[in-house]
């Protein structure tokens, strides 16, 4: 990994509560871990919504130019982002906004995502309209391209439909994860399960003879209540 990870990605694939769940995983390794939220574009399931709970944990926090309580969703970055990007101590994680629109505030700052101090990984939901299948996702990735001129690293598989996900959801989103892959000599870094799905998702990998799917179990910070109605 790098020390710098743009996370980036289409509205509904997951990619804030993966963000959320790495920078969380970094924070028992590294001393200094980040989290900028650079998602304008996105009213819903936004990193910054979890601040007072990442704090808590040493995580920094950053967004807007206001604060959480007002004005929230203007489209202002704050320049204090800089300071996580530029402190060589901090590892970051950058929650970006999906598809090319989203990424445009990412220009803003280029200068450090075109490092080898950077990685970016596109997350991937395969149940997702747009992305379900190869040529929508590949138009996907390339439009994210042509914005930012920052290229793609590595995918993320994050195949779901929400508390409805069953193993062949995960397993249908690795199949087609890995067409991506091949189309654009990346790897596959991860494959993402909540954790009450990881021994089911194992026994139907078992069974299907796949050898080369890595389990990446989270758990679930992002989704508000009224989704499980």
């Amino acid at each position: 990994m790098k020390r710098i990870t743009l996370i980036t990605g289409h509205y509904g694939s997951g990619k804030t509560e993966f963000s959320v769940n790495r920078v969380i995983e970094l924070k028992k390794i590294y001393d200094k871990t980040a989290i900028l939220d650079m998602d304008i574009a996105n009213p819903y399931f936004r990193s910054r919504e979890r601040q007072k709970v990442l704090e808590d944990m040493g995580i920094l926090v950053d967004f807007n130019s206001f604060g959480y309580d007002i004005t929230e969703d203007l489209p202002a970055i704050s320049a204090s982002m800089r300071a996580p990007l530029e402190n060589k101590e901090y590892v970051t994680i950058v929650d970006a906004g999906g598809n090319n629109s989203g990424a445009m505030i990412l220009n803003q700052f280029k200068k450090y995502f075109m490092t080898e101090e950077c990685e970016q990984l596109c997350v991937i939901n395969a149940n997702r309209p747009e992305t379900d299948n190869l040529q929508g996702a590949l138009k996907h990735i390339a439009s994210i391209h042509a914005e930012t001129g920052i290229g793609i690293d590595g995918l993320i598989n994050n195949t779901h439909m929400l508390k409805d996900t069953k193993p062949e959801d995960i397993i249908k989103g690795y199949k087609l994860c890995s067409q991506i892959a091949e189309q654009l000599k990346i790897p596959v870094v991860f494959n993402v399960c909540h954790e009450s799905l990881v021994e089911s998702l194992k026994e139907a990998i078992k069974s299907q003879n796949i050898s080369d799917m890595t389990i990446y179990p989270i758990k679930l910070y992002m989704r508000p209540t009224w989704l499980d109605r």
